[in-house]
């Protein structure tokens, strides 16, 4: 039931264009969550792995340093919640644009 002037390649399109957003977003996630948990190790930031993570996750992290109680900073809790709340909008705009599609 799709509208001639719309093609079923044009739906694919962009739910492809969502599906590869919505994974972006969970791999930055995923990112998060290992460099939170690189500061449990010994030199886990100075290693080279460490310091690429580093580089793709601090510039998004820094906005949420502010979020600390004493020496426990909450930042990366924060920065996944809301990046959950930006998948969770790719979702409903994804719904919204299929919907005028079809």
């Amino acid at each position: 039931m799709i509208n001639a002037g719309i093609s079923a390649a044009m739906l694919k399109l962009v739910m492809f264009v969502f599906q590869v957003l919505n994974w972006l977003v969970g791999a930055y996630i995923l990112l998060i969550v290992i460099y939170a948990l690189l500061s449990w190790l010994p030199g886990g930031y100075q290693s080279r792995f460490g310091q690429i993570i580093g580089r793709l996750v601090e510039p998004f992290l820094s906005y949420f340093n502010f979020i600390a109680i004493g020496p426990l900073g909450f930042g990366p809790i924060v920065a996944i919640v809301v990046l959950s709340v930006v998948q969770i909008g790719l979702q409903a705009i994804e719904g919204f644009v299929i919907q005028l599609l079809l």
